[in-house]
């Protein structure tokens, strides 16, 4: 497919895990992507974009920051003439589980990259797409967005913010054919998670990653991309204002003891 041919597209946190597979399959259908993190790493996301033919340039930024996001959304329109796409998926974790523990500065910085983040690419970005007639906007959320138990206080409480940011920029954003939506990934396998998934293959316990949910396994990038791709395409032109759990089906049911499989 090349659904995006045409299409100038940004990806946040696209330096590892899911916004470089997400990088990688918008170039793949066709956009020029403009590739962002504050890891020097985007730059391996582009030289793979590139070398498999496709479009696309790197920036080096703070995505909680509004001079930074300011200059990204600029990088676009001068390199594309337009934006239609924004992905904004960069995030941080948050450390410990417990509110008691995690410090002010801590909860600054989170919300500063994860809530304030997103907010800041709507504002700056949905006026652009205004001008030119439309486009779509999505962004990273998470299933500990939803409920208790998937991440730090601070991280879940930044994500519960941008479920509720998706909704009402989707309404603030009414009558201009600008859509916001976002996805709540379960347990991906991503370098905010590696040091889960690298302690349970010490302990040899790597076959139960997952096994909360109903398709018993983790999740990967590619799996959130795809997912990415379909909310900014126009295959969705009537989604608005939603998001979407990739989870497994870990959302779709209360605490239980797992059955064993038939």
């Amino acid at each position: 497919m090349n659904r995006f041919t045409g299409k100038s597209v940004i990806v946040t946190g696209a330096a590892s895990g899911i916004g470089r597979a997400s990088a990688i399959r918008f170039a793949g259908e066709g956009a020029s992507v403009i590739a962002a993190d504050k890891s020097p790493n985007v730059n391996e996301t582009v030289a793979m974009i590139r070398k498999a033919g496709g479009t696309a340039e790197a920036l080096e930024m703070d995505a909680g920051k509004a001079a930074d996001v300011q200059k990204l959304i600029d990088l676009a329109v001068k390199t594309n003439g337009r934006l239609d796409v924004i992905y904004a998926n960069a995030g941080i974790s948050g450390g410990t589980p417990n509110i008691f523990e995690q410090t002010e500065e801590q909860w600054h910085a989170i919300l500063q990259v994860n809530l304030i983040g997103p907010m800041l690419a709507i504002q700056i970005g949905a006026p652009i797409m205004i001008k030119q007639g439309g486009g779509a906007i999505v962004c990273t959320a998470s299933v500990a967005g939803l409920r208790n138990g998937a991440g730090s206080p601070a991280y879940s409480a930044s994500k519960a913010g941008v479920i509720s940011l998706v909704s009402l920029a989707a309404n603030n954003l009414a009558g201009t054919n600008v859509r916001v939506n976002g996805i709540c990934p379960g347990l991906i396998e991503t370098g905010m998670t590696k040091p889960i998934f690298d302690r349970a293959r010490e302990k040899g316990t790597d076959d139960r990653i997952g096994q909360l949910n109903a398709l018993r396994r983790p999740g990967q990038p590619d799996e959130i991309a795809k997912v990415a791709l379909f909310l900014a395409s126009d295959d969705a032109s009537y989604v608005n204002g939603q998001v979407l759990p990739v989870d497994g089906g870990l959302s779709s049911s209360l605490p239980v003891v797992p059955p064993k499989p038939r």
